[in-house]
């Protein structure tokens, strides 16, 4: 994963050694997760763990994982730098409360489709009109009138609920 300018003898310092304003050794434990072309994620998990915490994070984790350990640590910075507080718990929580709202939501409108059709249904077999039972195709004809207004319904309810 080294930066192929650096394996040719450049010593181009990564993002790490740049902003530590140190020389960028071959073996350098940063230069494959910090590139130079990206300071902002070296910055970022610097001022949330600093470089030396860092290090020995890095240290000790297998060389396979390593990769993984910086992807989670520059979400947690930045999560940390936009909510000092709860940082990416805070994220999820969020996200928590609105995957509830929306499943309540979906609850509520699921329950008045329900409603509706047995409202409908109810007044298929009520109407006075249908003494005698109704005919096979009288009901598939009333079931897809139906299906289609409740379509228009549910779009309807869709529509408002994302936007208000």
């Amino acid at each position: 994963m080294k930066d192929s300018s650096r394996k040719q003898g450049a010593a181009s310092p990564c993002a790490a050694c740049k902003l530590l304003r140190r020389r960028c050794a071959q073996d350098c434990v940063f230069a494959p997760y910090f590139p130079a072309e990206e300071p902002h994620k070296f910055a970022s998990v610097h001022k949330v763990f600093g470089a030396s915490n860092v290090n020995k994070m890095l240290q000790e984790l297998p060389e396979h994982q390593r990769g993984d350990a910086v992807s989670s640590m520059v979400y947690e910075a930045n999560a940390r730098l936009r909510d000092p507080i709860y940082g990416c718990v805070g994220a999820i929580s969020s996200l928590q409360q609105q995957i509830d709202a929306l499943q309540t939501q979906l609850a509520l409108a699921q329950a008045e489709v329900v409603h509706m059709r047995m409202r409908q249904f109810s007044s298929l077999n009520n109407s006075p009109e249908n003494a005698s039972p109704p005919s096979s195709r009288d009901i598939q004809s009333h079931q897809a009138r139906s299906i289609f207004n409740m379509e228009m319904v549910e779009q309807a309810n869709m529509d408002d609920s994302f936007w208000h």
